[in-house]
Parts: structure tokens; C-alpha cells; sequence
């Protein structure tokens, strides 16, 4: 098949039949660029004609560039096009998939980076509420934190998605739904935002059912949430970097410090196994680690 063909036929897969979200169909479609590209270079125009020893060229050839790839972004290059021939041969390609033998490149284990619930508050208590933005930003934050949700799926709510005083319809990758509990600060902060801010928002809109507003009444962008988490970081003083994902990371270290179940951390996380869970668990325990040599009086 035409490469050019190939791509656009997997790509409709995986956003209609699998359901994936937007932001990772662009994923797929940006490194399938750069792959095809590259084939196109050695007059390949046929995906039936690429080799499990071109697929290791490719590779390699990626893996030597300057400055050279972060082994997570090499990974996920490879992961796409492993999926991309995966697909074609269960599509039926004459040829058997050239990445059958790809394996992915060792990555370091990084743990997670998350804040002290001391610079969570300050973060939350930054925004200036006695404005409109301010009371959304508040209640921006506060949800964040309440829900551990990804930014991708906090810009998706809709007000409707508010099902119950204290729950939350969370859809995620793969367009799975979870519910996940609101905090009575996050509650708090909602209710402020629905009452004082969303409807000056919206009347500035041509409305729309999407829960956070930008000050023009379209719905809040993924982009606009990271300029107010870092105006919010800059005037908490934090030196730490902050992003949506800093927020997630420590909603699962805070509750597993406090006594939450790993799986019932798994389950409002999202996470479709518990071994991406588990991650956290050695966050946790490092932070036994210290109080244990700090407390016992014969732990040094």
C-alpha cells in the first residue's frame, strides 16, 4: 500500500475504532511523518516494501542524531511505528511486519516528582479571587489536585460532567469514564466558580457546555492551563517546576502517604494497569525511609 494511504488508514483506525483522543492521533500522525519521510529518502513509496533491516537503519539512525533523542521519546517513536506495521499486517499485508523482532530501549526508572502538601496549598491559594479569572483559576487548580485528572481530560468537562455534589465523570484515554470523589475545598471552589465566574464567562461566549472558560467564553485550552499554573507557581515562589502532571503525581503520592490502597489509587487515576500505579509506591516509601532515619534512635 502507498505509504502516504497506509498512514491515513491507520490513523482513522486508531482516532474511530479505537477511540483514541486527539492528542494522541497528532502524536501518531508527527512521528509517522518523520518515519515515512525517511523511507521516502531511500525511494520507498510501498509500505510492502519495507525490511526488518530497514526498520533497524531507521532506528539506529534516529537513535545517533545530535543532540541525541531522550530514550522516552526514542521509545515512543518506535512504539508508533511497531503499531503502524502492526496494523497493516493484521490489515492483511502480504509482506510479514518488518518490526516483529523492535525491541524498545531500556529507559531509566524516574520516579515521580511531586510537591509538599505545603507547596500545594500554596499553590492553591494563589490566584487572586476577588476577580473572575481568579475564581476560575481557583477552582482550575483545586480540581487538578482534588481529582488527579490529566489536563487533557480536565479541559474536556462539561458542566454536566459535575453528576453529584461530590462526584466527577472523568473520561480518559480510550474514552473510558471513571468517577472520581471532590474534595469539599474543591467543592467549595466549584460552587464559587459556578455561581460568581462561569456565567459572566459564557455570556461573553456563544456558549458552550465545556466547564472551564477562557475570559472570552471559549473553552479553556490545555495551553492556557499551564500559563495559570505557572502564574500561580510564580506567586506561591515555588522554585520547582510545575505542570498539570506535577498535580497528578502528587494527588497519588499524597494518598498513598495517607493510607490509600494502590489499587484504589489505580482506579481514579485512570491507569489501566496497576503497575503504572505502583510507581508511586516507592515514592512513598523513600519518605519512609527518611522518617525511619530521622525517628529510630539506632536506624544511622
Amino acid at each position: 500500500m502507498d505509504l502516504d494511504r497506509a498512514v491515513d488508514t491507520y490513523l482513522r483506525h486508531v482516532a474511530i475504532e479505537r477511540g483514541l483522543s486527539d492528542h494522541t492521533v497528532s502524536a501518531y500522525r508527527r512521528d509517522l511523518e518523520v518515519y515515512t519521510s525517511w523511507l521516502k529518502t531511500l525511494d520507498i513509496e510501498d509500505s510492502d516494501a519495507v525490511t526488518p533491516a530497514i526498520v533497524a537503519d531507521f532506528v539506529a539512525e534516529r537513535a545517533n542524531t545530535e543532540p541525541p533523542p531522550a530514550a522516552s521519546s526514542l521509545a515512543r517513536l518506535q512504539s508508533s511505528v511497531r503499531n503502524y506495521h502492526r496494523f497493516l499486517s493484521a490489515e492483511g499485508a502480504p509482506v510479514a511486519d518488518p518490526t516483529g523482532k523492535l525491541r524498545p530501549p531500556v529507559q531509566p526508572k524516574r520516579l515521580p516528582k511531586a510537591l509538599t502538601i505545603e507547596q500545594i496549598e500554596a499553590l492553591l491559594a494563589a490566584p487572586d479571587v476577588s476577580t473572575i479569572s481568579g475564581v476560575r483559576d481557583r477552582a482550575l487548580l483545586e480540581m487538578l489536585y482534588a481529582t488527579g485528572a490529566r489536563v487533557s481530560e480536565l479541559v474536556q468537562l462539561d458542566v454536566d460532567d459535575l453528576t453529584d455534589a461530590d462526584i466527577v465523570r472523568v473520561r480518559g484515554k480510550g474514552a473510558k469514564e471513571r468517577m472520581v470523589p471532590v474534595g469539599s475545598f474543591a467543592r467549595i471552589a466549584l460552587d464559587a466558580y459556578l455561581s460568581r465566574a462561569r456565567p459572566e464567562l459564557a455570556r461573553r461566549g456563544k456558549g458552550t457546555p465545556r466547564l472551564f472558560l477562557g475570559v472570552r467564553g471559549a473553552p479553556l485550552s490545555r495551553q492556557s492551563v499551564w500559563l495559570i499554573i505557572q502564574a500561580a507557581a510564580d506567586t506561591a515562589g515555588l522554585a520547582a517546576h510545575v505542570s498539570p502532571h506535577t498535580f497528578r503525581h502528587s494527588f497519588a503520592t499524597h494518598l498513598l502517604q495517607g493510607g490509600a490502597d494502590v489499587r484504589v489509587v489505580q482506579e481514579l487515576l485512570g491507569h489501566a494497569s496497576v503497575a503504572t500505579t505502583q510507581i508511586y509506591t516507592h515514592v512513598s516509601i523513600d519518605a519512609l525511609r527518611d522518617v525511619y532515619a530521622t525517628s529510630h534512635p539506632r536506624a544511622l
